[in-house]
């Protein structure tokens, strides 16, 4: 079985992890821009941050034959400084054009200000100038609310919802998706957000069609390996392989390939080979690399 994470922090995760992850089964992440825990406090720090995304973190992935991709925005907790925020949005189309680049996101709702809500439509408005899918935040405070508003400022925008994931939904939120024709998406979580048995009791209980899961693992106390674990627990409650591969593979594949930027055919083809170096760096530490002839 092949599997797909796509909202995953790697940067904050080891080579372990890159490791451990292939060895069960995933051939392909998506990593989000997000909060790194401290606020930014210049726009050179973001220009290097979503750098290292398209960047040393793609390169990183490949040596462990993971293929990365990510989506670039202003997160929506970093959103309250405005006058920063306003230095982020103008260095953004630069990054959008990237390789890998295959939507704009995290965005959305922290405490859901005035400002946030500013930067949440203008990001939306970029996504449709340059063709490209949104991921959207929902918050972790006063969800509900903050779905609603998310989704009703999606109508607003125009944007087709077909183009639209809004992510880490629970029982509470899922059912205000189902009403549009936005893709749906879940974190799972160790003992917090979502477990592998209530996703269970959700694609039972709702079916599978644009069911997205992901492990959004982070700097906190997470998961990576939670996309495969779901996977167990699938094929534990009577789900077919069919269904395992529709919602943990397919599913997030097709939503990220209507940015024209990844494909079924590329995921899983990369050759391994440690010898290789990123601007002279290696993920090497004098081991003897891996090569796959």
């Amino acid at each position: 079985m092949r599997y797909f994470d796509p909202h995953i922090h790697m940067v904050s995760r080891t080579t372990d992890d890159y490791r451990n992850m292939a060895a069960a089964g995933i051939v392909g992440v998506v990593e989000p821009a997000f909060w790194q825990g401290q606020p930014r406090t210049s726009v050179g720090t973001f220009v290097d941050y979503f750098s290292t995304l398209v960047g040393w973190e793609r390169f990183r992935a490949s040596q462990f034959g993971i293929r990365h991709y990510c989506t670039i925005a202003l997160n929506p907790k970093e959103a309250n400084d405005v006058a920063l925020a306003e230095e982020v949005m103008r260095v953004l189309p630069r990054f959008l054009a990237k390789d890998g680049v295959v939507a704009v996101g995290e965005i959305g709702y922290d405490e859901q200000t005035e400002a946030e809500e500013r930067f949440f439509a203008e990001q939306i408005e970029l996504a449709r100038r340059h063709g490209l899918p949104v991921l959207i935040h929902t918050p972790h405070r006063d969800k509900k609310r903050g779905t609603e508003r998310s989704l009703a400022l999606v109508k607003e925008s125009g944007i087709d919802e077909e183009l639209v994931l809004v992510d880490h939904l629970n029982e509470t939120t899922l059912p205000l998706v189902l009403e549009t024709g936005c893709w749906r998406g879940h974190s799972i979580y160790p003992d917090t957000k979502m477990s592998e048995e209530r996703m269970v009791a959700l694609l039972r209980q709702y079916g599978t069609e644009k069911m997205v899961v992901n492990s959004a693992a982070d700097w906190g106390v997470s998961d990576p390996l939670k996309v495969p674990k779901t996977g167990e627990a699938m094929r534990a409650a009577g789900f077919s392989e069919a269904d395992i591969e529709t919602v943990l593979f397919a599913n997030p594949v097709a939503f990220y390939a209507q940015s024209g930027r990844i494909s079924l055919d590329e995921l899983g083809s990369i050759r391994i080979d440690q010898r290789r170096l990123w601007e002279d760096n290696s993920v090497l530490r004098g081991q003897t690399p891996v090569i796959q002839e």
